[in-house]
């Protein structure tokens, strides 16, 4: 299961799991852009449109996975920058502050208390996207880095708890995305690379299970030959 597979990283990060053989569960607000990808995706792929923040969403996507009769895998990819351009956080909106932790904290944990069952029932894993904005100190990151720490933070503790379960939360660098873009508006962002560059080191991150924890894309890509 894929969170905000549309476009970005979710998008090539389902498109790699299919071609390792996964059969997918993937959402996204927009439904046609959703459909779009899951067409060019190859494979079983379920496609159900939705809002992650939306509880009625998120009961139909763990309804999906426990139709399919199995789940191996939870990625929680969608979320917000939150406002933008990037404000102070002594100017930061706080209605847009709520809604990046609603997006980037409480909807993640609550989709993952849904199928945590099926994950244990596997010894299936859970994979956080994160960011360095939770660790480094960025002028106006501090609305999107709090969010993604307190992720961070739960994933950690997530992780203590479920020993059945790998819980990784992984920080894929800066990547040529829309949710990038929106962070620097007007700037040309093509010098960041595409986030297919980086679907291996994720990949390798799922099929070599590696211990639950912290990781970087870039720490886990395979070494050239």
């Amino acid at each position: 299961m894929v969170t905000g597979a549309s476009r970005g990283l979710g998008r090539a990060l389902a498109a790699g799991l299919a071609r390792e053989g996964y059969d997918l569960i993937i959402d996204a607000r927009d439904a046609a852009a959703l459909e779009a990808a899951a067409s060019r995706m190859g494979g079983r792929v379920t496609a159900i449109a939705g809002d992650v923040t939306d509880p009625a969403h998120r009961a139909a996507l763990a309804q999906a996975a426990a139709a399919a009769g199995r789940l191996d895998l939870l990625v929680n990819n969608a979320g917000t920058l939150g406002a933008s351009p990037l404000p102070a956080l002594a100017d930061y909106p706080v209605g847009a502050l709520r809604a990046a932790f609603e997006a980037n904290v409480i909807a993640p944990i609550a989709l993952t208390q849904l199928v945590l069952p099926a994950l244990r029932a596997r010894g299936g894993a859970v994979l956080n996207i994160t960011s360095d904005a939770a660790v480094e100190a960025y002028a106006g990151w501090g609305g999107y880095g709090a969010a993604k720490a307190a992720l961070e933070q739960a994933s950690n503790v997530l992780a203590a708890e479920e020993l059945a379960v790998r819980v990784w939360w992984a920080d894929p660098g800066d990547l040529r995305t829309d949710l990038h873009q929106l962070a620097f508006p007007g700037e040309d962002i093509s010098d960041r690379p595409p986030p297919e560059q980086i679907v291996p080191a994720f990949l390798r991150l799922i099929t070599q299970r590696l211990p639950s924890g912290r990781y970087r894309a870039a720490h886990l890509m395979p070494a050239a030959r």
